[in-house]
């Protein structure tokens, strides 16, 4: 079971009512454990999507004449062994996961996890088998393979669609930029993604397809677009920023595990990048900041992830308000 189906589990007793976006803020307040995480998420993606401007140095620039330099005034991480300044690819290396998290939060959580569970949910009979079983099928296949084999024989695809782009809207450093690779490790990771979120919006709306407002609207002439959208989908929105919550997390590891392993974004910095080249025994016994640096980054960024989808589901669940 994943972490989206056990976060989620209180939901699945009935009808919800729907927390008001104050009234959700003000209850996260109230927590410290929320507040802090909150905090570490926003200072790490703030730093990532200020990186344009805030970072002292590009991702890729470097100074062979001033390689594994201690942390100094100019560089207040130190060097790695090119010269690249350490803080500058950290703040680059949270874009890299802020974006790829948020298109596939976005793509495969709420587009296609959200509609096809509540499509499954509320049509069920065939619908519901077909949309499951291409789930089942999914889950079936192991996601490192897959992934493999979409970046092997797509990579070289998207990276000339990326400078057909180019060339055509005269849009230059698309490619530079490490985007084909963010493309398509987005798309391979939605392709994934969507199937907890479905499963869980579905069975939300099994139940709720049954209630006597469900069945009042129907009678009343309402249609199915109208069902869904008017009188369920307000009833799984606490589900659903739960499970977004904890999926952002999910798929932030998923991108610096694939990235360390040489499958994700291989042409600008990340974290998976950065742990792999400087996870070295050498490397590590003769500069150990070059590895602490991104650990102390990413653990702090998805167990805040953890604790506030906790925080969420004490908050939205109606066993424990």
């Amino acid at each position: 079971m994943s972490q989206m189906e056990l976060a989620a589990g209180p939901f699945e007793t009935g009808p919800l009512r729907p927390v008001r976006s104050f009234r959700l803020i003000r209850r996260l307040l109230r927590r410290p454990v929320a507040v802090v995480a909150i905090a570490v998420i926003l200072i790490v993606y703030g730093a990532g999507l200020s990186a344009p401007i805030v970072a002292p140095y590009d991702f890729d620039k470097t100074d062979l004449h001033n390689t594994f330099a201690a942390p100094s005034s100019d560089h207040l991480l130190g060097t790695d062994r090119l010269g690249r300044d350490v803080l500058s690819r950290l703040m680059w290396s949270a874009q890299t996961t802020m974006i790829i998290s948020a298109i596939t939060t976005v793509t495969g959580g709420l587009i296609l996890g959200l509609s096809l569970g509540m499509t499954a949910g509320y049509y069920g009979g065939r619908v519901d088998n077909v949309i499951m079983r291409i789930g089942d099928t999914l889950q079936s296949v192991p996601t490192i393979l897959l992934l493999i084999i979409i970046n092997a024989t797509m990579k070289d695809r998207v990276r000339d669609m990326f400078r057909d782009v180019e060339d055509f809207a005269g849009i230059p450093g698309l490619v530079r930029s490490g985007a084909p690779e963010i493309f398509l490790l987005s798309v391979g990771l939605s392709i994934f993604n969507w199937v907890g979120i479905a499963r869980l919006v579905r069975s939300q709306v099994l139940s709720l397809r049954q209630s006597q407002y469900v069945s009042a609207a129907r009678s009343m002439g309402a249609s199915g677009a109208r069902v869904v959208f008017r009188h369920l989908l307000p009833n799984v929105t606490n589900l659903v920023v739960v499970a977004i919550t904890v999926s952002l997390g999910t798929v932030a590891y998923s991108e610096i595990g694939l990235t360390f392993l040489g499958v994700g974004v291989q042409d600008r910095a990340s974290f998976g990048v950065m742990i792999s080249q400087y996870a070295g025994p050498t490397s590590i016994r003769a500069h150990p900041l070059l590895i602490v640096a991104p650990l102390a980054v990413i653990a702090p960024l998805l167990l805040a992830f953890n604790l506030l989808g906790d925080a969420l589901t004490d908050i939205l669940s109606p066993r424990r308000r």
